[in-house]
């Protein structure tokens, strides 16, 4: 049986969306229908058979992109059964276009009324085991086994040499430390890394990843360091490059955004910074003896289920007020777990009590 997987949301998503994929591919070949910007993260993917590229807001675009994406499936074809990971009608409408003759998603969708199956949407639950349950419509009640929520990355030998190329003017001892200040939502962003990077520098190696906008960033982190002890690798490699590094790495500092979950697929212990957003919308960090930070007593908190550009009431609070000294704590930890190893392995949730 061949399965056809449809996930064109943002990264992070389709990260997520790889132990749904895993699954499949034990039981037969798997397509996957991703965007031209997430297609790079599943490369040298051995579960995957066929990755069919849906430029929906370029060439794609409209109806007529539409109807040669479902056509490009329908030739690969045929598939016994499509998942719908990301749920809109767009979405639906590939895999009806594309002749699949059963079709799942969640019962929440706007397009639900496409789907032969419809499966609950559990909120409870973190985004890669929803996704995952997507694999079984017909039991609802089945729960993961271990590892079964793992997500799947595979980094090649292009990727380890360009890793290679940027940790190469890094000199000293002590743990890599890797920094993610970006995200495509403002009021995600944490101000304050560069202040941490002068008080870990000391006693770390820093790498400072993200894409060509998070380059500023970078550099005022650089800036504030001014040695030998960090270098800035954004802007200049592949996503999967980027796995690669944090791979490497003792522990990763980032917003919520999809360098967690790099992380969570290369099993590197991360500290996420939620501001805007909390860990309960199921986007948290899944590798061990990770730690995820907030700001608690905030009625405002969380504002929006991405995350605005701007703070709706002009305070910003939920990350101004998670400080420096917080982080800082988590570092500690996370570092004496690395080294002597955690007691449980298990995600740790904190919420600052500062008012």
């Amino acid at each position: 049986m061949t399965s056809l997987v449809i996930q064109t949301s943002f990264l992070g998503d389709v990260v997520l969306t790889t132990p749904l994929i895993a699954e499949l591919a034990a039981r037969g070949s798997v397509d996957v229908v991703v965007t031209p910007a997430a297609a790079p993260l599943l490369a040298n993917s051995p579960d995957i058979r066929t990755l069919h590229i849906y430029d929906k807001r370029g060439r794609d675009a409209g109806l007529g992109g539409l109807l040669r994406i479902a056509g490009r499936i329908r030739r690969a074809g045929p598939h016994a059964r499509a998942y719908i990971a990301q749920g809109s009608l767009r979405s639906a409408s590939v895999a009806r276009l594309a002749a699949v003759p059963e079709r799942v998603g969640f019962d929440t969708s706007a397009a639900r009324a496409l789907y032969t199956k419809r499966i609950p949407h559990r909120g409870d639950r973190h985004h890669a085991e929803r996704l995952w349950r997507l694999a079984f419509p017909d039991d609802p009640a089945i729960e993961p086994t271990e590892g079964a929520l793992r997500p799947r990355l595979y980094p090649g030998a292009n990727d380890a040499r360009a890793v290679d190329a940027a940790l190469a003017p890094l000199s000293g001892d002590g743990p890599l430390i890797v920094l993610a200040p970006g995200s495509v939502w403002g009021t995600k962003r944490w101000p304050y890394y560069a202040e941490l990077a002068r008080e870990i520098a000391p006693r770390a190696r820093l790498a400072v990843i993200g894409g060509p906008d998070d380059a500023e960033l970078a550099q005022a982190i650089g800036d504030a360091v001014g040695s030998r002890r960090i270098v800035s690798a954004a802007g200049t490699l592949s996503l999967l490059a980027s796995a690669e590094l944090i791979r490497r790495a003792a522990l990763l500092v980032t917003n919520d955004s999809s360098p967690q979950h790099l992380a969570s697929a290369m099993g590197t212990p991360t500290i996420t910074l939620f501001g805007p957003t909390v860990p309960a919308f199921g986007f948290g960090p899944l590798a061990p003896r990770s730690i995820a930070l907030g700001t608690a007593g905030l009625d405002c908190r969380p504002c929006h289920h991405h995350g605005p550009q701007v703070c709706p009431l002009q305070h910003w609070r939920c990350m101004r007020e998670l400080t420096v000294g917080d982080v800082l704590r988590a570092v500690e930890t996370i570092l004496c777990d690395v080294s002597y190893g955690s007691r449980d392995g298990s995600v740790e949730s904190r919420e600052s009590d500062r008012r």
